[in-house]
């Protein structure tokens, strides 16, 4: 059932507590043996992170136009680049820095070297559609080389050219040989790849169905060319009701369903060895939370556990406590990164933080 629009704009007033990221802090919950400390909370709307050779953390942002950049050790970031459109995606690549801007990928070259004087960022020839719905993009080198970009859907259900939109790309690091290698993708904010080279993405089911459907998916593409279907079916097993034209079946159904609304955002696999053996190639979850179901969900990161195979056997709630149990929000989780220190670093749109949890319990 379709809601009605003064009950979304109701929602989206729904109580929101405009604290800071040393407020947050107080709040958050992290399991036995571990702690969280803030690293900065002076990046407004900080989205993706990127690490840098020398230990830089780049961070992109959400309408403040700006890509930031917190050398190790500090809490006051730089701006390195600003009045862009919606530099969400941030990604680091033998020494230059990549920054998303809606319809152009942007390069910063020989960044670290560079951050008091930052270069002016330089285009790639590769453009992408100007629609600012589902236009901001998480974006990251596979172990491939090649930079790997989504195209989200310019519309919440809309059956939209498969070659321009509602994909996954990838290309060369100047820009060439773009292709398209996942279809029927609706709108993804974060990809990583396993230990054995596989990506792995989230994608965010359409609103207007309900509380409780479709789930946010976990996908993983096997082979190049697979169609995941968006706008036909949702979570696998969901037909569109208004525009499904081919059943669930032809398409390859999620290998996580994460819940509806949760807004799944930035993944990374734990490749790090602070953390207790059992975390290892765990893949944390950052779920931004709902902005139109009557009662709030996601604000939290998530931890799901693999076996051997590769095959999840465990959803678990790793840091949460930005949702309030009066439903007021305190911030809003956008990505996780793996320190080189293997600590986990989490990026807050909403109080503009940066946090770091890092294990201190007994092995």
């Amino acid at each position: 059932m379709h809601r009605p629009l003064v009950l979304l704009a109701s929602l989206l007033l729904a109580p929101l507590a405009h604290a800071d990221g040393k407020d947050v802090l107080a709040h958050l919950r992290v399991p036995p043996g571990f702690r969280i400390e803030l690293l900065s909370d002076q990046m407004p709307n900080a989205r993706e992170m990127a690490l840098g050779e020398r230990g830089t953390l780049f961070v992109g942002s959400n309408q403040a136009g700006n890509v930031y950049a917190l050398r190790p050790g500090d809490s006051r970031p730089k701006v390195i680049a600003n009045g862009l459109q919606l530099p969400v995606g941030v990604t680091f690549h033998k020494g230059d820095l990549y920054v998303s801007a809606v319809s152009r990928i942007l390069v910063l070259r020989d960044i670290e070297a560079h951050l008091d004087d930052p270069p002016t960022p330089k285009p790639l020839p590769a453009e992408f559609p100007s629609e600012t719905h589902h236009g901001w993009k998480f974006i990251a080198f596979g172990p491939d080389g090649k930079l790997y970009v989504p195209v989200g859907a310019p519309c919440n259900i809309c059956r939209p050219d498969p070659e321009h939109y509602a994909n996954l790309q990838r290309m060369n690091a100047d820009g060439s040989e773009r292709e398209v290698i996942a279809y029927g993708v609706r709108n993804s904010v974060g990809f990583d790849w396993d230990e054995q080279g596989t990506l792995w993405f989230t994608d965010n089911g359409r609103d207007m169905l309900g509380d409780d459907r479709p789930d946010d998916e976990l996908n993983r593409l096997d082979t190049s060319g697979e169609d995941f279907g968006y706008p036909d079916c949702h979570a696998g097993d969901i037909p569109d009701p208004e525009l499904a034209q081919r059943p669930c079946s032809a398409f390859t159904p999620p290998v996580v369903k994460l819940g509806a609304h949760v807004a799944a955002l930035g993944i990374r696999f734990y490749k790090g060895r602070q953390f207790p053996a059992d975390y290892a190639g765990s893949l944390f979850i950052a779920e931004h939370g709902s902005w139109n179901r009557s009662s709030k969900v996601g604000y939290r990161v998530m931890r799901l556990a693999l076996d051997a195979s590769g095959a999840p056997t465990d959803q678990q709630v790793f840091v949460d406590g930005w949702l309030q149990a009066d439903g007021t929000v305190l911030g809003r989780p956008a990505d996780v990164q793996v320190a080189a220190d293997g600590s986990l670093l989490i990026s807050d749109d909403m109080a503009g933080a940066v946090y770091r949890v890092s294990y201190v319990g007994k092995r």
